[in-house]
């Protein structure tokens, strides 16, 4: 009894506390404030913490704060897919704001001479919540904001003098949006620290992500979503000291600040960059003490990949800072370390967020000087290289060529257009189709981090990825070559044109190698123009086509041949494809009429999401079909399975997931099957189909056993047996449908698995397998590594009249592994072949 009235005390106290907290209960209290500017409540109705603030709430009262202040300015730097504005304050004293691009100027010079300079302001980039439910952060902004908008006194002044700060207070507008929905729809009156209640568990797929739900967190270096390319558009133009970035993780955690653990820094990253990161966090210490704040560093998290904003930075002149809150999920609930507030993870975050500020005016010249040298050095690495220079590209494939060429274009990255057709070390390079990057430059470092190959490490756990390497990502040959192949360096960036190259009234032809093929292939389908896929190899008009190739004949169709070269032209114009025209049937191997050419069924795709689904591998699927390829795709949710009339849809995509379906919705997919359907399916959803005897998969299995490991020990010797992610080599059938539009036998896939299927028997039913030594890029124990040699990372099985496809690989890793996502759409539209 004792103990549940001591509960109840702590609570009403807590939840008085709660309720009472306005802005003495974070701000400084020995400085005056401005009355001419607006507090946060004024604005947006209620105090920081009382509610999750809204996206709209939030960017009304930045709005509001920057018409008030001439320390301010505010601009839109993009828009969200939701059409949410992506805002950008700069803020730093009214003389700075005179002379800003002049400031900005002298900052950016001060990378590219050999003359330092450490009379100008330091740049400090402070951003928030890139997850959305992760919101302390974004509400701290509301306070960030207000204190450097209306602090007074010479501390103040001497801070926005000799800093330009570039505030982004919500790195994620929608997924922040989708948050506040949930925590403040199930907020009580009274609140209730329980954290069985429904406000602490929010429905799938949850509010971190943003609207196709992809982690934005991994993708400063892709930069493939509307938020990074914003983010990096201005990062680039500023070249910020330092970047804060700030999180939250478990409710019974407490306070992380950088660094993380020593030995997972990336080796391309400085030693100078973590003592430096090192040197601010003393800063977080001294401010977290005065406030009683519990935190840490050094023990978990890293530096190693540069596709997170904390490490981005490294690897471009700056220091990362990775921040991470305790959550409490909602407004309040219990934890190891008490009952957690809203309001004080959000003290804690605006504590930091000032912390870094006093760090970037104490350390000025320091950081200014480590940036002045980081860019002299890599220059002088570049000098090094001298005429040294890395070509990429695809003979076949203009497409994927462009979309890593888009990226260093977003990365203030220099290239050149190819000269003339070359061939190197048996790789054709084709001119308008490849790209040459000379070693020689400014960003020199940032090449290395992007192209490399890299299979040694000082530690063997991860927090994310272990390998990124692009060319393989995009599935480009490349090489090194030397600045005698490039041609005029690259200032404008454009897409190949497409076109049809005449009219015929027999029949047309593309290849499907081409990333945008299955756009194409899709939009002549929509139309109801009827198409065919070639099962041979042939040459018409002395030119060879491969397998895959399309054809659409002109006769028997719905629409007359004038109405199909309409149709064919607009497509390839918006595809970047051309077609050939072609008068004759006759060819150098399979004619026209052929039966090896096989009709072509328009995709009727369903994609099942919801409970037990992953949703960061839904929404690369989705964001793929719908943006790149437009093509329709119904979200299925798990709970409205049952009711669902499956005879719509001719493919269903079942993605990541450990027990999809419940027992009647298991029949009713199998029969579906059965019906002729074909199931495309992810990971560890194999393991369940294999259980649910849809298809027959033998699994290698190898049990762990550890010898001479330490209690202590023991979680990073089984850490040490995950594969993060890792890039590996399979070679490739090219004559089975699943691998049309490949035109090399080797292929980069993206593993994050341990899932190792066993080859069949009969070669022709492997159609992608792992070479012997699988290995490009990226950590694998050896026990993994020989687990994986020779297995095969797809399995095709017959059940009724239908198909399932099993991959045991992410064909659409986050948006930037273009290289595999034609398997995928392989499987979509060849299912009747495979």
């Amino acid at each position: 009894m004792r103990n549940i009235i001591l509960v109840l005390l702590v609570f009403t106290v807590t939840l008085s506390s709660q309720n009472s907290t306005d802005l003495s209960y974070y701000l400084p209290s020995d400085i005056s404030y401005n009355p001419t500017i607006p507090t946060p409540k004024s604005v947006v109705r209620h105090n920081v913490g009382e509610w999750h603030i809204t996206h709209d709430k939030l960017v009304e009262y930045m709005y509001a704060l920057a018409n008030a202040s001439d320390r301010i300015t505010i601009i839109e730097t993009g828009e969200t897919f939701e059409d949410r504005p992506l805002l950008l304050l700069t803020i730093t004293s009214p003389a700075n704001h005179n002379s800003i691009d002049k400031i900005r100027n002298d900052h950016i010079e001060g990378t590219s001479i050999d003359n330092f300079n450490a009379d100008r302001p330091i740049v400090v980039y402070q951003g928030f919540s890139i997850h959305g439910n992760e919101p302390s952060g974004a509400n701290a902004s509301l306070l960030v904001a207000y204190y450097l908008a209306a602090a007074q006194g010479p501390a103040i002044e001497d801070l926005l003098s000799n800093t330009v700060i570039l505030f982004d207070p919500s790195y994620n507008p929608d997924g922040l949006q989708r948050f506040a929905y949930w925590a403040n729809s199930n907020r009580s009156m009274n609140l209730n620290p329980d954290p069985n209640d429904r406000e602490y568990s929010e429905v799938w797929p949850g509010g971190r992500t943003n609207h196709y739900w992809f982690d934005l967190n991994r993708d400063w270096l892709p930069a493939q979503l509307p938020e990074s390319r914003a983010r990096i558009a201005t990062f680039h133009k500023w070249l910020p000291n330092i970047l804060t970035d700030h999180h939250e993780m478990g409710t019974n955690s407490s306070f992380f600040f950088q660094p993380g653990i020593p030995s997972r820094t990336h080796p391309l990253t400085p030693k100078l960059n973590q003592e430096l990161t090192k040197g601010i966090a003393t800063y977080h210490a001294k401010a977290l003490d005065e406030i009683g704040s519990l935190y840490y560093s050094e023990e978990s998290f890293d530096d190693y990949y540069y596709g997170k904003g904390s490490t981005f930075p490294d690897i471009n002149g700056g220091i990362g800072i990775l921040f991470e809150q305790a959550s409490s999920r909602g407004h309040m609930q219990e934890s190891d370390n008490g009952v957690l507030t809203f309001p004080f993870t959000i003290r804690n975050q605006f504590t930091a967020a000032l912390s870094t500020l006093e760090a970037a005016k104490s350390m000025r010249k320091e950081l200014l000087e480590y940036q002045y040298n980081f860019f002299k050095n890599a220059r002088a690495e570049g000098k090094k290289e001298n005429k040294k220079a890395i070509i990429f590209g695809d003979e076949k494939d203009a497409a994927k060529t462009y979309h890593l060429a888009e990226i260093l274009k977003r990365h203030h990255i220099t290239f050149h257009d190819l000269e003339s057709d070359v061939e190197i070390n048996g790789k054709r390079f084709k001119k308008g189709y490849s790209y040459v990057v000379p070693k020689n430059q400014k960003n020199t470092r940032l090449i290395n981090a992007m192209f490399e190959k890299r299979t040694t490490f000082q530690d063997s756990l991860f927090y994310d990825i272990s390998a990124w390497t692009f060319p393989l990502a995009f599935n480009l040959d490349y090489d090194d070559t030397t600045i005698k192949h490039a041609g005029n360096e690259v200032k404008i960036l454009e897409h190949k044109a497409g076109s049809v190259s005449n009219k015929s009234n027999y029949a047309y032809l593309f290849e499907w190698h081409e990333y945008y093929s299955p756009k194409l292939l899709n939009t002549i389908l929509d139309q109801g123009i009827r198409a065919k896929v070639s099962m041979k190899q042939f040459k018409a008009n002395g030119k060879a086509y491969d397998y895959g190739t399309i054809m659409i004949p002109a006769q028997n169709q719905k629409l007359s041949p004038d109405e199909i070269y309409t149709v064919l032209n607009e497509a390839a114009q918006e595809s970047h494809i051309t077609i050939d025209a072609v008068a004759t049937g006759l060819n150098d191997g399979i004619d026209l009429g052929s039966n090896n050419f096989r009709s072509l069924e328009r995709p009727h795709i369903a994609l099942l999401v919801g409970s037990g689904m992953s949703s960061y591998d839904a929404g690369e699927i989705w964001h793929a079909l719908d943006t790149r390829y437009d093509i329709t795709v119904t979200k299925l949710d798990t709970k409205n399975f049952r009711r669902a009339d499956l005879s719509r849809y001719n493919a269903i995509i079942m993605v990541n997931s450990s027990s999809a379906l419940d027992e009647n919705g298991t029949k009713k997919l199998k029969s579906w099957i059965e019906n002729g359907g074909t199931l495309i399916a992810y990971r560890n959803a194999l393991k369940w189909l294999n259980s649910k005897k849809f298809i027959k998969i033998d699994f290698k299995t190898n049990k762990l056993t550890a010898k001479n490991i330490s209690f202590e020990q023991q979680r990073n010797f089984r850490g040490a047996q995950v594969i993060g992610g890792a890039i590996f080599e399979a070679e490739l059938d090219r004559s089975h449908p699943i691998n049309f539009g490949y035109k090399n036998d080797k292929l980069a896939l993206f593993r994050n698995t341990s899932l190792f299927m066993k080859p069949d028997k009969n070669s022709y039913n492997n159609p992608i397998q792992y070479t012997e030594n699988p290995l490009l890029s990226g950590y694998i124990s050896k026990r993994n590594l020989d687990s994986l040699s020779q297995t095969v990372p797809l399995k095709i099985g017959g059940l009724g009249r239908g198909t399932v496809v099993g991959f045991t690989d992410n064909t659409n890793f986050r948006a930037f592994w273009y290289g595999t996502n034609k398997l995928l759409m392989n499987a979509i539209f060849f299912r009747e072949e495979l």
